[in-house]
């Protein structure tokens, strides 16, 4: 089996009793999330907000991997890609400090507008120009972007 067939199944993979596991691993990443303010609002010391930190990525990368198993089309969604863009300026905090607060306050705008924005707007993909549940077509082929 092909990268492209474990990324793209023929059908989207369902993961047993996923809503609570969701649910659960969301909870632990606000939580997370919290805790890692102290680093980007209040510069407190790594002892004071490590569990945190490990507790934010741990439940973020567990969505994620929950996400992308159950069908790629995730990485191609808005709301895949704000992930993504969250990542990128969780990294330019960490690496910039001066940035730290600004991003962090942008990455909590981006997430709770994501996290209630209509369908239309999360499952929205850049790449197709239009709203993609599937990356497959009927007869199973990929869905292709229209970008040459």
């Amino acid at each position: 089996m092909g990268f492209k067939q474990i990324l793209f199944p023929q059908t989207s993979r369902e993961i047993p009793g996923k809503r609570y596991i969701s649910l659960t691993l969301r909870g632990l990443h606000l939580v997370g999330v919290a805790g890692v303010a102290g680093l980007f609002l209040f510069q407190l010391p790594f002892e004071q907000w490590r569990i945190y930190g490990l507790l934010a990525l741990a439940s973020g990368v567990l969505m994620m991997a929950m996400e992308i198993w159950g069908d790629g089309v995730w990485l191609f969604q808005l709301r895949g890609q704000a992930v993504l863009l969250k990542l990128v300026l969780l990294v330019l905090a960490l690496i910039w400090p001066a940035s730290a607060a600004i991003n962090f306050i942008i990455i909590v705008l981006l997430s709770a507008f994501f996290s209630h924005a209509p369908g239309k707007i999360r499952y929205y993909s850049i790449w197709h120009g239009e709203v993609v549940k599937a990356l497959r077509t009927a007869d199973g082929r990929i869905r292709n972007s229209g970008q040459r």
